[in-house]
């Protein structure tokens, strides 16, 4: 019987305080015992179920933490502020002054800015390499080296790692695997591949609504306590907590997600097929003719298609942004960051959510100015956005 991620979430069963279908919102910022031995035991980490203050667990954060851990095959999950506050407390507990880092190169612009320029401060390197050819990737590691970090399917040039590949090489040196997963939730599962810990923001599509940021790291129960540790744990110490009423929200929308991903995977394959055949540079995860198409197949959950994400170029920043604004003007999405939404996202990425990333970097990833990164919404006619952004593409001589 093939893994079917979504099946995981279905499973749970939670029961509000009162016997609502929903779990109750834990509305508190600290908790109290009946014994001041417990409370004690509770510091040291030696209890279970019982909660301290917010800032290490909640009720309702747990309930969220548990349904991602599921989604993703991990035992645990610890859900934070921010999907840079995972990445941030999740790098932070693996890596010493002195340690080193293997990245991809094409990454979301705050996490680049966070190895590049601040991690640093703190004497912890990266090397930035090419994550679609292993062996570059094998040639970066030295004896300092702690960790490789990847996306699962990258932001915004849509590269797809190679995830078993990068395992094998992890555990040859004793690695740890750390795969983003924002891009990508029910359509690949990072740890069935090989990786060991899964991070997401839950800002996009997880949430959906665009209304909440938070963030997520899922994996095993042990690197999770480290993680809360009163003592040296990342995400106690720094302190990026999420809200219990934004998780007790994310949890409601996570249970429409494997309905919602279909969605954008079918609306965006659509739109990819038809711009490439109209003669537009796409690339498309879904498109025969995309590099790492055969890997993505090969390791993807398929009944939940290539993904949401998709690019086009035109050639210029400034023709990319007349099409962005006049396809806003008719209505056919947002010009905005961020993805996941149920209206159809577009930005230029190499001067908005890369711009942290060197232009002679960028040009060396192929990030061009004239790059349209799209986040395709849930759409219920498709033809007609098509025709609509099409309209579009010739009245400013796209096509």
């Amino acid at each position: 019987m093939k893994f079917n991620p979504a099946s995981k979430i279905q499973d749970l069963q939670y029961f509000g305080e009162f016997g609502g279908v929903n779990p109750s919102i834990s509305d508190s910022s600290t908790y109290t015992f009946l014994s001041a031995k417990t409370m004690f035991d509770t510091f040291e980490g030696n209890t279970d179920g019982c909660h301290l203050y917010t800032r290490h667990t909640s009720p309702s954060n747990l309930y969220l933490g548990e349904a991602l851990a599921a989604m993703e095959h991990t035992e645990t999950a610890n859900v934070s502020a921010s999907g840079m506050g995972a990445i941030t407390s999740t790098l932070l507990q693996l890596c010493n002054a002195g340690d080193h880092i293997v990245s991809s190169r094409t990454i979301y612009g705050g996490t680049y800015a966070f190895l590049k320029n601040f991690a640093p401060k703190l004497n912890v390197q990266t090397s930035f390499v090419d994550i679609t050819k292993l062996d570059v990737v094998e040639a970066a590691i030295t004896k300092n080296t702690k960790v490789i970090y990847c996306e699962s399917i990258s932001n915004p040039l849509l590269e797809i790692a190679d995830i078993k590949g990068l395992a094998a090489i992890a555990k040859k040196h004793n690695l740890k695997l750390i795969v983003d997963n924002t891009f990508s939730p029910l359509i690949l599962s990072p740890i069935k591949l090989g990786a060991d810990v899964v991070i997401h923001s839950l800002t996009k599509f997880i949430n959906g609504s665009s209304d909440t940021v938070g963030g997520v790291t899922c994996a095993s129960q042990e690197f999770i306590d480290a993680t809360r540790s009163v003592n040296d744990g990342a995400a106690m110490l720094l302190g990026p907590t999420m809200d219990s009423f934004r998780a007790s929200s994310i949890l409601k929308n996570l249970r429409t997600l494997h309905i919602r991903m279909k969605q954008h995977s079918k609306n965006a394959l659509y739109l990819a097929e038809k711009f490439k055949n109209d003669g537009i540079k796409t690339v498309y995860p879904g498109l025969e003719d995309h590099p790492s198409h055969h890997i993505l197949k090969s390791q993807m959950n398929a009944d939940y298609g290539f993904g949401g994400m998709l690019t086009i170029d035109v050639g210029s920043l400034e023709k990319a942004n007349e099409l962005m604004e006049l396809m806003q003007r008719k209505n056919l999405g947002y010009l905005a960051v961020s993805l996941g939404f149920y209206k159809t996202l577009f930005s230029a990425p190499g001067s908005s959510t890369s711009s942290e990333i060197p232009e002679d970097e960028q040009t060396e990833m192929g990030l061009s100015d004239g790059l349209i990164r799209f986040s395709i919404g849930l759409d219920d006619d498709i033809e007609r956005t098509y025709t609509m952004m099409k309209a579009c593409m010739t009245e400013l001589n796209v096509l």
